[in-house]
């Protein structure tokens, strides 16, 4: 089953990403321990998340683990 916008969007919340809207559908996420990190999300949140999406996600939570 594929992963849902919402739980890409809920897992980086939850790892202390904020977000701030874009232009239609898209989020841009940031976090404060690396202001270069960038994260932009497409869909609404019912919505399969493509597979670079799932991609982006998990290299910047790996990232800002790395960081603490």
């Amino acid at each position: 089953m594929p992963v849902k916008v919402k739980k890409l969007k809920s897992e980086l919340r939850r790892e202390g990403f904020y977000s701030r809207p874009g232009k239609g559908s898209h989020v841009v996420f940031f976090h404060d321990a690396d202001p270069s990190l960038r994260v932009t999300i497409a869909g609404r949140d019912g919505d399969d998340a493509d597979a670079y999406q799932v991609y982006q996600v998990k290299n910047a939570l790996k990232r800002i683990k790395e960081r603490k």
